[in-house]
């Protein structure tokens, strides 16, 4: 079986180097390029996707769209679901990063940005910024929405999705994309790869890329891969390392 991941086309606030998490941001011009260049690349290298989950987050959501086009596969079976959203940046979200390092200090900032179970200061349950004055949440229980989450707290929200959802589809033969964001996807490959909670903070997942999984019965990737001119992968991941700059 294959496992699609797609991070979202780069979208405003990434290319502004600003903490996006759950605000609801669109794509540059460039972010839809990438998203219908994944959508060509899966076409060309005819990977067949019955079943796609996607993030309630208008960025992923417009990505998917513009990729399934270059699909052409009308019949494909699509999932929004609120646990595949961004990392909730609390009340990060919003500001520019490099400013925000001059204000907190760099060590602050790479810990609220990197490390795996520190989470950034959070936003007050009253700030107009919390999901649960958003009417995409309004069905959801205003209890299970963050105002601040580390990576550790992403994996938390997302594994239920994926042990009771996602996995039954897989076991069943299903090819699966899913179009989210950085880290929510790498909290699956966290899962999928059983990376080390100290080693999962240096996985970087470009914008725009398929990253293929081939998966056997037990679960066990026997194969993973990103899709595409590996040289500009390799480019685009040591580029946005180098600079410092995680565009989630």
């Amino acid at each position: 079986m294959k496992l699609i991941l797609l991070r979202h086309g780069e979208s405003q606030w990434n290319l502004e180097n600003r903490f996006t998490g759950w605000t609801d941001v669109s794509l540059t011009k460039n972010g839809e390029y990438e998203a219908k260049k994944a959508g060509i690349l899966l076409n060309n290298n005819n990977i067949q996707i019955d079943l796609a989950y996607i993030s309630y987050l208008k960025r992923a959501v417009k990505t998917h769209k513009i990729c399934q086009k270059q699909l052409k596969k009308t019949n494909m079976k699509i999932k929004y679901d609120w646990r595949l959203n961004e990392r909730h940046y609390g009340s990060l979200q919003g500001l520019n990063k490099s400013q925000t390092a001059k204000k907190y200090g760099d060590e602050q900032v790479l810990i609220w940005r990197r490390s795996y179970d520190t989470p950034p200061p959070s936003l007050d349950h009253d700030d107009n910024r919390h999901p649960k004055f958003d009417i995409l949440y309004k069905d959801i229980n205003s209890k299970e929405l963050p105002s601040s989450e580390s990576l550790k707290d992403t994996l938390n929200r997302v594994k239920p999705l994926w042990d009771n959802n996602i996995i039954p589809q897989i076991n069943n033969g299903k090819n699966i994309l899913i179009v989210a964001h950085g880290n929510s996807l790498r909290a699956i490959v966290k899962i999928l790869k059983k990376i080390t909670n100290k080693d999962i903070v240096n996985l970087n997942i470009p914008t725009g890329v398929p990253y293929i999984f081939e998966i056997n019965r037990n679960l066990d990737v026997v194969r993973d891969y990103f899709l595409g001119d590996q040289d500009k992968i390799l480019k685009k991941i040591n580029g946005v390392s180098a600079q410092g700059k995680s565009k989630n």
